[in-house]
């Protein structure tokens, strides 16, 4: 037999025996369990678990020790921590002699851990653990992909080319480009050491993103701490790739993020007044997490100073606000000293975290002659009315009770008058209905509509000039005080037809301080006024019923004109009220001039609440109110075929409201008829802005301009009186461009306050540096714009003598405007003009050039108290906002 053949012969024999040799030995396991008193369902224990001798056994429970088969391995010491993930979009390759992964396609990309690297060609060497990738060229030698490193969101570069160890990870990369915050840093080496720190070789640094940056600062040597420090050698800037022959002997610059502490860079400008100034230096103070504070000074050659402490708080979904306090010392050539203050103080609280309760404060009080003094600020020097306020509320949530109580405060610093109200408490119940029932079925009867509430307000109110000595003792000296309660009764009944009927009852009742009477001094020929001091009260009631509909017309316009229809609603309202006169004892005449004129007036004239009015009165009240609408074809939609009837329908509102009201009183001997009440307000096109006002006396006046019981139409039969007081005000802006586009400088007025005035802490600075400088922060996306708005005021008082009246006519224009030169260069002016004096209060203009990552602005205010003018050049980063190029000057009318 060949040996071949006998041998495979012995190889069937052995496996045959190997068979039966392991049935034999599952045979034998399965017996011996068996004899224990196992089942064959727990064959498998008998492999897997081992038991405890019978000894140390217990009849109660039996211990089982479980064996977890392992595989034990030793690990490579260069091995990695993790796995490595990589993808390439041509083609990959794998070097096994030289254990090397090559990776080529527009994106490869490589992973390990938070690392992660993408390029068009990368190269993975697994003895050393080194990946590299490299740029890679067309045929034109355009570079078609560059090599991108991430780790962790935190750090990304942009290179030629990148190595780095993925074990240690460090690194080395050329011609690399990376951001820290605002900055663009780039470097010819960069050595990365870890994870946070990392060194360049002739870098740059810039806030400018172009590949070739309008300017940046150079060093040969850079180190980063990743989004928190830099530090350089010598530095010196560049312009255009130009150098500076301006060195540094070195550079630290902060590239953290959020809040940190440090001194805040001054500015240096020329003052004529004041002489030289360096301005803003100051230091930020971060108190805790809730609390910071910055402090600002200002040093004048000439002597004077000027400081400001701006501590701000916040306490996430409960509170926030800001302090600001300013001190003035100012001393000119002619070595007159002044000293003036002003404090702000804005708070809001989040009324999430207390239901039903709110507290906010907006304060802006302090000398009268502050706002004129501080330098090159028209706004503020022109701002001659400082408001306050300070509110506190609640609601019960299960009771109808609702309490406020204020303190407010307004002044003219013109007139040095201060006006301070504290406190103001109102306290109000809501309207109640006692005669319903607590479980209402069906529709409520008439008399369950009756509904009561209460309404209280007591004040306290001090006015005096801050130019006559101790503010506090005035305070206390002028005070008066005074309460107001009312108790309104109504009745809600359904609709009868188209008419809806109201009838009412109110009572009145106020608390005085004082009664101040006028008598004729015969001797002197004036009148003379005396105060009695006490507590008085007086009262009033009036009921009545009123009734009021909605009345609407319609005008239609063929189907092919512009305007399809003008659509008229007219709201008419009448009321009859009998008021019984409760008053007489308070109102009397005395002669108030040599000829023996007299006039009536009330022992409570120039109390807080006013004195009620004398008489019973009996007879009508009466209103109307209009509003006027048109509808008019729009345009197509874009995309519209030509033969499409489906045209858009437009509203336009053509009058807002326009109405008259007044009375009648049957019951009175003269001037039976009240003066009238004329309205009107518009947004005409949406475009203007239109509201008037006016009081119209229906009665003819004497020489002296007294009124006489007779009607003015007597006499002038298409007249409704004469106008005694009306105002009227139009607004309007145009604009080119995008109409989505909004204009930087009116946003950023419209982020302050015009009640607490300009803000100067750091956080709302940025906001008052707009609004003082609009050619540094021009939207050169609208070509054009125009802003115009114009303001009639007219009044008719008694003068102080009581020997006539006078009339009192002011008229005011604002205009703002802007235009594009061109794509890069805008002009802009804003001015006010106060027509009645014809004096231009201020007036300033802009010229501003866009210059990418740098801009160019001069500012000049030629006319008014203070004239200046700047020249700013600085970059737009925030970052960078104190490296600028200024040139200012003031000129002062003395």
């Amino acid at each position: 037999m060949p040996f071949n053949v006998m041998n495979q012969q012995l190889k069937g024999k052995t496996n045959m025996l190997s068979v039966w040799a392991l049935v034999l030995l599952l045979a034998t396991l399965t017996l011996q369990g068996m004899s224990h008193g196992n089942s064959w369902h727990y064959f498998h224990s008998t492999l897997t678990v081992d038991t405890i001798p019978a000894k140390f056994k217990t009849a109660a429970d039996t211990i089982l020790i479980v064996k977890t088969d392992t595989l034990r391995f030793r690990s490579s010491k260069d091995s990695l921590d993790a796995p490595v993930f990589y993808h390439a979009d041509d083609s990959l390759v794998v070097d096994v002699p030289g254990n090397k992964i090559l990776l080529y396609g527009k994106v490869a990309r490589v992973k390990y851990t938070d690392n992660e690297l993408t390029a068009p060609h990368i190269e993975f060497d697994q003895k050393t653990n080194l990946v590299s990738a490299y740029l890679v060229k067309d045929s034109n030698g355009k570079v078609l992909s560059y090599p991108a490193f991430n780790q962790g969101g935190d750090f990304k570069t942009k290179s030629d080319s990148i190595r780095f160890n993925l074990k240690t990870l460090k690194g080395l990369t050329k011609g690399t480009y990376t951001q820290q915050g605002e900055m663009y840093v780039y470097g010819e080496k960069i050595k990365k050491v870890d994870s946070s720190v990392f060194y360049a070789y002739r870098g740059r640094f810039t806030t400018c993103n172009l590949d070739t940056p309008h300017f940046a600062f150079v060093a040969s040597r850079i180190k980063f701490i990743n989004k928190k420090m830099a530090f350089t050698g010598p530095v010196h800037p560049e312009f255009e790739g130009v150098p500076i022959p301006v060195y540094l002997p070195f550079g630290i610059y902060p590239l953290s993020q959020g809040r940190h502490s440090g001194l805040l860079a001054p500015s240096f400008t020329a003052n004529a007044t004041l002489g030289l100034a360096l301005e803003g230096l100051g230091y930020y103070k971060i108190l805790s997490p809730n609390w910071d504070v910055v402090a600002r000074g200002t040093l004048y050659s000439y002597g004077g100073w000027s400081a400001n402490i701006s501590p701000r708080y916040l306490k996430r979904y409960h509170y926030q606000g800001n302090l600001s306090l300013d001190i003035q010392h100012f001393r000119d050539l002619d070595k007159a000293g002044s000293r003036s203050f002003n404090i702000r103080w804005s708070h809001q609280a989040d009324t999430k975290a207390r239901p039903g309760v709110s507290f906010s404060a907006s304060v802006n009080a302090g000398s009268s002659g502050f706002n004129a003094a501080i330098p090159n600020s028209p706004q503020r020097n022109f701002q001659n009315q400082l408001n306050s306020s300070i509110t506190y509320a609640k609601v019960w949530k299960d009771l109808p009770f609702n309490l406020s109580i204020s303190a407010n405060h307004n002044q003219n610093t013109t007139l040095k008058l201060l006006n301070i109200n504290l406190p103001d408490i109102s306290f109000n119940i809501n309207t109640l209905y006692p005669f319903r029932r607590k479980e209402a079925v069906g529709t409520y009867k008439w008399y369950e509509n009756i509904g009561v509430a209460l309404n209280t307000n007591a004040k306290s109110l001090s006015s005096f000039y801050d130019t006559t000595g101790n503010i506090f003792k005035q305070l206390v000296d002028k005070l008066q005080w005074g309460a107001s309660h009312s108790v309104p009764i109504s009745l809600s009944l359904p609709e009868v037809g188209h008419l809806q009927f109201s009838p009412s009852v109110s009572f009145q009742e106020r608390w005085y301080q004082q009664q101040f009477k006028r008598s004729w001094n015969g001797i002197a020929n004036k009148v003379d006024t005396s105060i009695k001091k006490g507590f008085y009260t007086a009262r009033e009631m009036s009921f009545g019923m009123g009734v009021s509909t909605r009345i609407f017309g319609m005008y239609t316009f063929p189907k092919n004109s512009k305007i399809q229809a003008i659509r008229h609603e007219i709201r008419p309202n009448l009321s009859v009220s009998y008021k019984p006169d409760m008053n007489s004892r308070s109102w009397y005449s005395t002669q108030i001039d040599s000829f023996k004129n007299t006039a009536r007036f009330s022992v409570y004239d120039g109390s807080i609440f006013g004195g009620f009015s004398e008489g019973k009165f009996a007879g009508l009240n009466f209103g109307i109110d209009n509003n006027l609408q048109m509808k008019v074809k729009g345009k197509k939609p874009v995309g519209t075929e030509a033969d499409s009837t489906e045209v858009p329908i437009k509203k336009v509102i053509l009058l807002d409201g326009f109405g008259i009201s007044g009375s009648y009183n049957f019951l009175a001997d003269s001037f039976r008829l009240s003066t009238f009440s004329v309205f009107l307000r518009t947004n005409l096109f949406d475009k203007v802005n239109i509201t008037a006002s006016g009081i119209l006396d229906p009665y003819l006046i004497n020489a002296n301009g007294d009124r006489i019981d007779k009607l003015v139409w007597t006499k002038h039969p298409f007249s409704l009186g004469q106008l005694t007081n009306g105002s009227i005000s139009l607004s309007t802006q145009f604009k080119g461009g995008d109409p989505k586009e909004k204009t930087p400088v009116a946003n950023a007025r419209q982020q302050l306050n015009p009640v607490s005035g300009l803000p100067l802490n750091e956080y709302q600075q940025e906001a008052s540096y707009i609004s003082n400088n609009p050619g540094e922060f021009a939207n050169f996306n609208i070509p054009w714009s125009v802003s115009f708005s114009y303001s009639l005021n007219y009044f008719r008082q008694r003068k102080p003598d009581y020997s006539g009246y006078t009339t009192s006519v002011t008229q005011n224009v604002t205009l703002t405007g802007s235009l594009n030169l061109t794509p890069k260069w805008q002009i802009g002016m804003n001015g006010y003009f106060n027509i009645t004096e014809s004096q231009l209060g201020s007036f300033s203009m802009y010229l501003t050039r866009e210059m990418h990552c740098w801009q160019m602005a001069i500012n000049i205010s030629p006319v008014g108290k203070q004239r200046f003018f700047s020249i700013n050049i600085s970059p737009k980063s925030s970052i960078l906002r104190d490296l600028k190029i200024n040139r200012t000057r003031y000129f002062y009318d003395l």
